[in-house]
Formats: C-alpha cells, structure tokens, sequence
C-alpha cells in the first residue's frame, strides 16, 4: 500500500510534534490549576456522595485515542464503581474543544435528577448542557448530542432525564475562547463546578 502525498507531508513534518510535546505539559498545568482551585470550593459544599466516597481522590489521565485524538483530563472528584459513577471531569480534547462535564450514575441518581428539576433556575442559563448520547463517554456537542439549558426547558429536561440510569451535564468551551486563549480556562472549570452545584448538593 503506498503512502499518500499528504501522509508523507506528515511522516516529514518536524515540527507538529515538538510542539506536541510543549503544549502537553501546559495542559497538565491547567489541569493541576483546576484540581487546586477545585478543592476549597468542594470543601465548602455539602455534597450528596456515594457510599465509600473518597474526597480526595483524583486522577489525572494522557492518551492518544479519543476518536484518533490526544487527549488529557482531570476527574476530581472522582468515584467509580461499575453501578455507581460521581465525578466531574475535565477534558482538552485536541482538534475539538475543552470539556467540563459532572458524571452521575447510580447512587443517588434520583436526587440528582430531583435537584436539577427543583433547582433549574439555577442552573439554567449558565451555557451548561445536558448531553444526550446514551453513553457517558460521548464528548461532542450540537443537535443529537447535547441540549442546552434554558429557562423554558424544564419539563423538556425532565422528559429526557425521566428513565434514565445516568446523565451528564456539561460545558463546551472552543479553543478560541478568549479565556482560553488568556490562560484563564481553570476558571471557566470553575465557573462551571459552581453552575452544576445544586445538583450535587444536599
């Protein structure tokens, strides 16, 4: 099989990934600055948790194969079980977008559900979205996958949210976002923990 002309464009590109190995520590830096900033904010909050819940756990992830893009992310909080999944993760997916997604499976999944209705005022408005993929690990966004919360769609969440065994809500932020591209992404994370806080709180 031979190659293309473009894949020997890219078998002699000296640059892509030297510059892939710059840009990977700085993600790793936003990642740590969001876990810092994360942690008085949780601390302050009576959170409705899984059984066994540890609050200081974390992991931080690399790989190379999210649809054949790189990827970093962040879950923290983060509880994982095979029933039961409470976590909040942050995502920089290359060629796509940053994720900043709260995971909520099994457990108190009810409550959730609950909160999200009670408390919609809340957290509506806030460029969050309900994703609505039926896995948890779908990460695009726009019609078929995520649907925005607004202030007249409460009784169309609820519809949605009705028989289901988990859900996600998340916050899509293009790389050309000024705060992005001002190095202040942590606190568009931030911004979004706080949104989606009526939620996962008791």
């Amino acid at each position: 099989m031979n190659f293309t002309s473009k894949e020997i464009s890219l078998l002699s590109d000296t640059e892509f990934f030297s510059a892939k190995a710059r840009v990977s520590p700085k993600i790793r830096d936003l990642l740590e600055r969001i876990h810092e900033s994360f942690q008085g904010e949780l601390k302050a909050h009576h959170l409705l948790v899984p059984d066994a819940f540890d609050p200081d756990a974390s992991q931080f992830v690399k790989g190379e194969h999210l649809e054949d893009f790189p990827y970093q992310y962040l879950d923290y909080p983060r509880f994982f079980t095979k029933d039961v999944k409470f976590s909040f993760r942050s995502l920089v997916w290359w060629g796509h977008h940053m994720v900043f997604a709260l995971i909520l499976e099994g457990g108190h999944l009810r409550r959730y559900k609950e909160n999200l209705i009670n408390r919609f005022p809340s957290v509506a408005d806030r460029d969050i979205h309900l994703c609505l993929s039926h896995s948890l690990w779908e990460w695009k966004r726009g019609p078929g996958y995520t649907l925005d919360l607004t202030r007249g769609r409460s009784s169309e969440v609820a519809a949605v949210l009705a028989h289901r065994p988990f859900f996600k809500l998340a916050r899509f932020v293009p790389f050309s976002d000024p705060a992005v591209l001002s190095g202040e992404a942590h606190r568009l994370a931030h911004e979004t923990l706080r949104a989606v806080l009526p939620v996962m709180t008791e």
